[in-house]
């Protein structure tokens, strides 16, 4: 267990899967979300719009889990907790930046779909309190995948 997701940079950085966002709603149940990501000196930054019902639900209590994991074997990722921050500035440069990440730019119809609404976007950050990372590369060494495992695992 840590509180750094710096030695787990270059695997945040180059895994392009959206996080899982667990939180807890008004009603106290639990809900989890996939949001898009970007990892920057410490934090992990998500956008969606204001009105999106996880923003309520980070308003009213702002402790919230997340994962990051490979969806494809020898398993491996990154789960914690932390406490989220909505940041009203910063969610259409977030957003941007999150098109570029995982769509490589925005020139295309999904990104000027998301854009249109940049002015209500908002941005997540979520700011890690404790922190848990897991890799299987070596317990799955003797298994064969019909896939390239390249060595990201953090």
């Amino acid at each position: 267990m840590s509180n750094s997701l710096a030695p787990m940079a270059h695997f945040l950085t180059n895994l392009r899967i959206p996080l899982r966002l667990a939180c807890k709603t008004k009603s106290g149940w639990p809900m989890a979300v996939s949001l898009w990501y970007l990892y920057d000196d410490g934090h992990l930054f998500c956008a969606t719009q204001q009105s999106a019902r996880v923003i309520s639900y980070l308003e009213h209590d702002s402790r919230c889990a997340f994962e990051i994991s490979a969806d494809l074997p020898p398993y491996c990722g990154v789960r914690g907790q932390a406490i989220a921050r909505i940041d009203h500035e910063l969610g259409a440069e977030i957003l941007e930046q999150l098109l570029i990440r995982y769509l490589g730019d925005t020139d295309n119809q999904l990104a000027t779909l998301l854009l249109a609404k940049s002015k209500t976007e908002v941005a997540v950050v979520l700011e890690p309190k404790r922190i848990f990372s897991w890799d299987f590369t070596q317990r799955m060494s003797d298994i064969s995948f019909d896939h390239p495992t390249e060595k990201i695992c953090p």
